[in-house]
């Protein structure tokens, strides 16, 4: 049993605290970003060089791993592989996780047009045969308004659902808000996710229903609203941009506190100058150890010793720039 299994079992027995709050590094993006998603190899005044290699970032991965604070490890059944095949996990805590499915809103290659259509289902990784390295992955959908998209992304996922069930095969689900235009007013846009996720749902025994979810963090209203109308989901909040060291602080907090149990974080890990002190402060904050503003200054003081020169000057990466963290 890892740490994960361990808290989403106190989670869902109704003996959560603080100390359960989830964590998970999300190093899935060469399923859509590919090359670029690997993140910027900086020189020691944050240049920019190149992008990492794969076994730069597989390095990254593997320290990560070392380190021991996340809960959940996400990549790619084929990095999975190779972190396994090198010994990554042989006696780590930290569950390892694949990326199930990659839809065509995550195909963001560069000069990439994908993402502008209504998403459609697409999979590639196989359950029977990741079944050997894990037995959790993420299943993302998005809905749009389009009954015709819709309907498909429906189908393919309980066709999904199916299969795990086949493979003995737990996973999480994503949704993420609308990647098109879906005539739906703004402010009800994340009340339209809600309706949709809760819908989804409504036709799955417990045995087929997700382990958690990991949607976009919409504000407290909209989180509250899900987490008060059916306790039984166990919700967790997707990172979104890199933005500041704030927002990946305050994003944590405010989720916590609004209900959320699980934070997803790609880009707020992998786009950091120092992705481990970032995650090490990750988890201060979600232990409420530290505030988020007390928790940039401690980040500010790693890279200082370490001689790093930040991204953003300490006042900067103090601003809260994601809107949706300001309201």
């Amino acid at each position: 049993m890892t740490r994960f299994d361990a808290k989403i079992a106190r989670i869902r027995a109704g003996n959560y605290k603080r100390t359960d709050f989830i964590i998970a590094d999300a190093k899935d993006g060469d399923m859509g970003p590919s090359i670029p998603s690997c993140g910027p190899k900086l020189e020691k005044d944050s240049s920019f060089t190149r992008h990492r290699t794969r076994a730069e970032f597989l390095g990254q991965v593997k320290a990560v791993i070392a380190q021991d604070v996340v809960d959940i490890m996400l990549t790619s059944a084929s990095n999975l592989e190779l972190l396994v095949e090198s010994g990554a996990y042989a006696a780590s805590n930290v569950k390892p996780a694949i990326r199930a499915n990659d839809t065509t809103d995550i195909w963001v290659g560069r000069g990439a047009t994908y993402s502008k259509h209504p998403s459609r289902p697409y999979r590639t990784a196989s359950l029977s045969v990741n079944r050997r390295h894990t037995d959790l992955g993420l299943y993302s959908i998005t809905f749009n308004n389009d009954i015709d998209a819709d309907y498909d992304s429906l189908l393919a996922f309980l066709d999904f659902v199916e299969d795990a069930d086949d493979n003995g095969f737990n996973y999480f689900l994503e949704v993420f808000n609308p990647n098109v235009d879906t005539g739906i007013a703004p402010e009800l846009v994340p009340h339209y996710v809600n309706d949709c996720i809760c819908r989804a749902l409504a036709g799955l025994t417990r045995a087929q229903r997700p382990q958690f979810l990991k949607i976009a963090y919409n504000g407290p209203k909209a989180l509250d609203e899900l987490t008060s109308y059916d306790p039984s989901l166990i919700v967790g909040v997707l990172g979104g941009g890199a933005g500041t060291a704030r927002d990946t602080f305050e994003l944590i907090h405010q989720a916590e506190k609004y209900g959320a149990r699980v934070a997803l974080f790609g880009r707020k890990i992998n786009l950091a100058e120092d992705p481990l002190a970032m995650v090490k402060y990750m988890r201060a904050v979600a232990d409420g150890d530290i505030a988020p503003q007390e928790a940039v200054k401690a980040y500010h003081g790693v890279l200082q010793a370490a001689g790093q020169k930040p991204l953003r000057a300490l006042e900067t990466d103090m601003e809260i720039t994601e809107k949706v963290l300001k309201s």
